[in-house]
């Protein structure tokens, strides 16, 4: 057993409450789960176990565990949960060398596969953003119902491609096809990190409620006026 894997089954031994069983039994289960399975899961336990922490635990430890987790990191987008600063105003420049792109070219210059929500069809629009010196772009969007819902996706391994100022009562964990997965329920600040870890702050706009989730190694964002179970449904539709 490494020193993550024991830390992590020494604070399994706090989440005694009964607010979040199902979560907790989930967590306690991948820790005792074979090695082969439970690699799938090491990426987000950590992460997991900290959100659940400050709900779990008695005030004193909360506000410790509070301290641990003002970034809270997952698929590749770092969370904060400090307090929201004002919120940006004004316009907010795209992403990095963003740009329309019929759907085939999109595919042909992402080095993921693009997968539409059955839910929402095909996208009205496609974005690419931010390509690297092969000409490979980090970040494909699709946009429907005039721009005011959208799905981004980018490669799950990049660590971060978006940072989220979010106050701790509205992020919820919730499931997609039975993987954890975030919802952020209100308005939040979005920014963009670029390939060199910088926050790109010209970017920085409010965005909508949001769920989070990673599948098949790509991580996705999808924003906009959605209930969380509509969101759900349409995570849970990718073809």
């Amino acid at each position: 057993m490494d020193d993550l894997e024991r830390e992590l089954r020494d604070l399994a031994t706090w989440l005694e409450e009964p607010e979040v069983p199902d979560v907790a039994a989930r967590v306690r289960a991948r820790l005792a789960a074979p090695p082969r399975r439970r690699r799938r899961w090491r990426h987000w336990l950590a992460a997991a176990l900290a959100a659940l922490l400050v709900a779990l635990l008695p005030p004193g430890r909360a506000a410790i565990a509070d301290a641990v987790t003002g970034l809270l990191r997952f698929s590749g987008i770092v969370i904060d949960t400090t307090p929201v600063p004002v919120a940006p105003t004004g316009v907010p420049s795209p992403l990095p060398a963003q740009r329309s792109a019929a759907f085939d070219e999109a595919q042909r210059h992402l080095r993921f596969p693009i997968r539409v929500p059955a839910a929402l069809g095909a996208p009205e629009q496609v974005l690419v953003a931010d390509p690297d010196g092969t000409g490979a772009y980090r970040v494909v969007t699709l946009l429907y119902r005039g721009g005011a819902l959208r799905l981004d996706a980018f490669d799950g391994q990049l660590d971060p491609v978006f940072t989220k100022q979010v106050s701790g009562p509205g992020v919820a964990w919730v499931e997609v096809d039975g993987d954890f997965a975030i919802w952020i329920g209100g308005p939040h600040e979005l920014a963009y990190v670029d390939r060199t870890g910088t926050v790109r702050v010209e970017t920085a706009r409010l965005a909508a409620a949001t769920l989070i989730w990673e599948d098949a190694g790509v991580s996705y964002r999808l924003e906009g006026d959605l209930t969380r179970d509509e969101a759900i449904r349409i995570a849970g539709s990718l073809d």
